[in-house]
């Protein structure tokens, strides 16, 4: 299947994109016109980002980020993506502030986005250079990079440039509610030659109009070699060649917050994979992963600990 194997020379690069997140975590229902206490914190976040966080903390020794982010938090930026072990491959827009998310988490620990993209859709073809595949094994493309000009323009590029040199392409489609206004098809297009897709449930759902999960990642597989379809609590499942190959548990845990849990499964499956896994063995650590990041408010792994699981 394809991902399995020995394991790949070359390091990870993320595109994608770089967010800081306030997260406000409420017990009770929200209250309209009035107060509704929270817990609130300002954390480094974004989709890319904190895939490539997760992925340098799953062993993976040579993570890079490209992404565009404003002059008002740059170097908080720099500096925490490197905390974390991850190479920051950095644009400064002059224009637009670093995206900002605040998300509302509520008891159960489901998150609500409300989103301001700032300068991280603004990732340019001009930030993006062929040669910033130099020793790289595996590309990972953020989603949210094909909902706007000029960051689709740039993530077709990086997809193009890579399938030319032989770098296999993952790509997360981030948001059901984006999808819905790009539209399943448009996306589809702009995704067309990755070699992995990772949709969460509703994701997949959207992209094939299908209510179950693993008749949805059957027929993504259709379209790309390897599909791995998260499930939240209930794991994940993986489809290659229009059928399902495997369905993975998650540990049971208490979750906290369910920001970046996607985002854990995907940085530990491409580290694994890189490190030789079977997809199995990869979407295994992806779940121990993703269960890690339930238990911990916002959307990185702890700084300093190696990650469970991941072991090829």
């Amino acid at each position: 299947m394809t991902g399995a194997g020995a394991p790949r020379a070359g390091g990870l690069l993320v595109v994608g994109d770089v967010v800081t997140d306030v997260v406000a975590r409420h017990r009770e229902p929200l209250k309209a016109a009035t107060d509704t206490p929270a817990r609130i914190r300002t954390l480094p976040g974004g989709a890319g980002a904190n895939v490539a966080c997760w992925a340098a903390r799953s062993g993976c020794a040579d993570v890079r980020l490209l992404g565009r982010v404003g002059t008002d938090s740059a170097s908080w930026h720099e500096a925490e993506l490197r905390r974390a072990g991850v190479r920051p491959l950095l644009a400064v827009d002059p224009d637009a502030p670093t995206a900002s998310v605040i998300a509302l988490v509520g008891p159960d620990a489901e998150r609500t986005f409300l989103t301001d993209s700032g300068a991280s859709l603004r990732l340019a073809p001009g930030d993006w250079s062929p040669g910033l595949l130099a020793g790289v094994a595996r590309v990972h493309l953020s989603g949210y990079l094909f909902f706007a000009e000029p960051s689709r323009e740039t993530a077709a590029r990086v997809l193009a440039d890579a399938r030319a040199a032989d770098v296999p392409v993952s790509v997360d489609p981030a948001s059901a509610g984006f999808l819905a206004e790009l539209g399943a098809d448009r996306f589809l297009g702009a995704a067309a030659g990755a070699a992995c897709l990772l949709p969460n449930a509703d994701e997949a759902r959207a992209l094939t109009g299908l209510t179950r999960a693993d008749e949805a990642a059957a027929a993504l597989s259709l379209r790309f070699p390897l599909v791995a379809v998260t499930l939240g609590g209930e794991g994940a499942v993986l489809a290659a060649d229009g059928r399902v190959t495997a369905r993975v548990g998650a540990p049971p845990v208490r979750p906290v917050d369910s920001t970046g849990a996607g985002d854990a499964f995907t940085g530990a499956f491409l580290a694994a994979l890189l490190a030789g896994a079977t997809p199995s063995r990869a979407a295994a650590a992806g779940c121990h992963a993703g269960a890690e990041a339930v238990t911990r408010v916002g959307g990185r792994p702890e700084p300093g600990r190696p990650a469970g699981g991941a072991g090829a």
